[in-house]
């Protein structure tokens, strides 16, 4: 009996083993498409066990060489197995792990994929109207970059509750496709927005990939429209609450966690409030969402991006240059007059305390102490021998 049991271990050991020697690595999966990413746009990664297996798997994320799950913030969010990054940024460049776990067979394997954030502005897409957020029913328009139209841009969109990808041939009218109609005054696609209208959208061509941007569709009574690509520093920034049915009184604006920003009073036929910022910097950068007075109806929460202004960095570059330049030479100086210190007093400093000329103290006449301290040390010692010893 016991020849048995270890027959059947065993064997369910060398099976486990095929097992894992056939089971494939899962795929990680980028969008929009590229290792290069663009600062302040969104890009999702899907992680897949592509296999015919009918067992349930479990994913797990981690970045760089951390071994626990990564803090989820206002632009980091974990679900299941996909991982969304709001308004890129340069620190989020790296090396991103999927972990896939078969919990009933105790299979565990991993795959990761490296991003890197490109310093180089993309060539741009054109929403209109620019902004994330669109009631269910609305129209917006895409656009590819125009002075590159002849070469062959293609308008893709990504919905991360859809497996599909949507592709519109910018060559041919835009198909009907949730709505989709042929833009009568552009070479854009209008959009009719419905469910299926939400996720990103971005070109691609010949030279690569343009800008992307992430579109959200809402059946609610309430949005919050904030521009759908970063703003500059210093430039004037509109977040408009919009509501379906009218106001019903006051409007909060929040940010993240920071609660009530701003308070508006309105009649209740009014559709738009607008919270306006003249001269926008960094530290308004932030996840917004607006509230009715009576809590009622909230907006989904939108990002507004700020890119910080290159000139203030130019200045300073400038700045930390000059000064530079300057410690260069005095440092060098102080080196030359540690080892030589002669040579710093002949050519630094030319008049030192021998080449200062003599100047004649002016006559005055002696008293009896100077006359006496005038005297040769001689004759002081004789008079001092005769004064202590009066024989001699």
């Amino acid at each position: 009996m016991v020849l048995v049991s270890l027959l059947l271990g065993f064997a369910a050991f060398i099976l486990h083993s095929a097992m894992l020697k056939e089971l494939p690595a899962p795929v990680v999966s980028v969008w929009p498409p590229g290792l290069e990413l663009y600062s302040g746009e969104s890009v999702f990664l899907q992680c897949k066990m592509e296999s015919n297996s009918t067992l349930t798997w479990t994913y797990q994320w981690y970045k760089n060489t951390s071994k626990t799950p990564p803090t989820t913030s206002h632009r980091h969010s974990v679900s299941g197995d996909s991982y969304s990054i709001t308004a890129v940024k340069r620190e989020d460049a790296g090396s991103y792990w999927c972990r896939a776990e078969q919990r009933e067979s105790n299979v565990v394997t991993e795959a990761r994929v490296v991003l890197n954030v490109s310093g180089r502005p993309p060539p741009l897409l054109t929403l209109t109207p620019s902004t994330r957020q669109f009631f269910a029913g609305e129209r917006f328009t895409l656009q590819c970059p125009a002075s590159q139209s002849a070469s062959g841009w293609k308008l893709r969109h990504f919905s991360p509750g859809r497996p599909d990808r949507i592709t519109v041939d910018q060559k041919r009218t835009c198909p009907p496709l949730d709505g989709a109609i042929r833009a009568n005054t552009s070479d854009g696609c209008v959009f009719t927005a419905a469910s299926g209208n939400s996720g990103l959208y971005w070109c691609e061509g010949a030279g690569g990939r343009s800008s992307a941007v992430n579109i959200t569709v809402s059946y609610g009574n309430i949005i919050l429209k904030t521009p759908a690509f970063a703003v500059a520093e210093g430039d004037k920034v509109v977040l408009s609450c919009h509501y379906k049915i009218g106001n019903q009184g006051k409007t909060i604006f929040l940010k993240g966690n920071e609660g009530e920003i701003f308070t508006s009073n309105s009649s209740s036929s009014d559709k738009a409030i607008n919270w306006t910022t003249e001269n926008v910097t960094p530290k308004d950068e932030g996840l917004y969402r607006c509230v009715s007075q009576d809590g009622k109806m909230e907006s989904p929460a939108s990002w507004l991006s700020v890119t910080p202004d290159r000139g203030t960095w130019k200045w300073i570059i400038v700045t930390c240059s000059i000064v530079l330049l300057c410690l260069i030479p005095l440092t060098v100086w102080l080196v030359k007059c540690h080892r030589c210190p002669t040579l710093c007093t002949s050519s630094w400093w030319p008049l030192v305390k021998d080449d200062v000329p003599a100047v004649p103290l002016p006559a005055t006449k002696q008293d009896v102490t100077e006359v006496q301290w005038d005297l040769s040390w001689m004759e002081m010692s004789s008079l001092l021998d005769k004064q202590l010893y009066p024989g001699t």
